[in-house]
């Protein structure tokens, strides 16, 4: 069963004088989609998730950091979320392989923002179905892994970028990817 992969930071230093900052070079990190035909949209939320958004701008592919943070700049508060949907560009199945755009979505949680975990920045990649072998299927290994080459890069890039205290790539049932992830190709090969 497909479940959803996160990547999550906990940021040295991280209060509403940097937090913007550190989204920026999240952002700046990022290799958004360069074939994707929809547009980017920012979403700025106060105090909790059940409040509405103070700020919903669509931005065209591919992103512009620099703009998504001077938007953020107008609403920049310790009890503010900022939440940016686009895509990037992976592998993907459909009829045959090809190159095609996937959503993706960046936060950043104010240090005042009832978020309900701790992490400082989030990046939902979706389904982690993307990023294992599917059996059956022909050319799954080289396709899947080239997908993994791409997640790990950006990982790595954001790594050097960022003051981290602390990273973790999990999925939403709380399974350890990377044990799912060698179980499957092993079982692949």
């Amino acid at each position: 069963m497909p479940d959803r992969l996160y990547l999550s930071y906990r940021i040295r230093g991280f209060n509403d004088q940097t937090m913007l900052r550190q989204f920026e070079k999240l952002l700046l990190v990022f290799p958004f989609s360069r074939l994707s035909q929809k547009s980017a949209l920012l979403r700025i939320q106060a105090v909790e998730d059940a409040e509405p958004p103070l700020l919903e701008q669509v931005f065209t592919e591919p992103v512009q950091p620099e703009a998504v943070i001077l938007a953020c700049r107008e609403f920049e508060n310790a009890d503010c979320a900022y939440r940016l949907e686009a895509s990037w560009d992976l592998w993907r199945f459909e009829h045959d392989w090809e190159i095609a755009p996937v959503p993706v979505a960046f936060c950043c949680f104010g240090p005042d923002f009832v978020s309900g975990s701790d992490d400082h920045l989030r990046v939902e990649f979706g389904l982690d179905s993307q990023f294992l072998p599917q059996p059956g299927l022909e050319k799954t290994l080289y396709m899947v892994r080239s997908n993994i080459r791409s997640l790990l890069h950006f990982v790595h890039k954001a790594d050097d970028e960022l003051a981290v205290e602390s990273r973790r790539l999990w999925s939403e049932s709380g399974e350890n990817f990377a044990e799912r992830l060698q179980g499957a190709l092993a079982e692949a090969e």
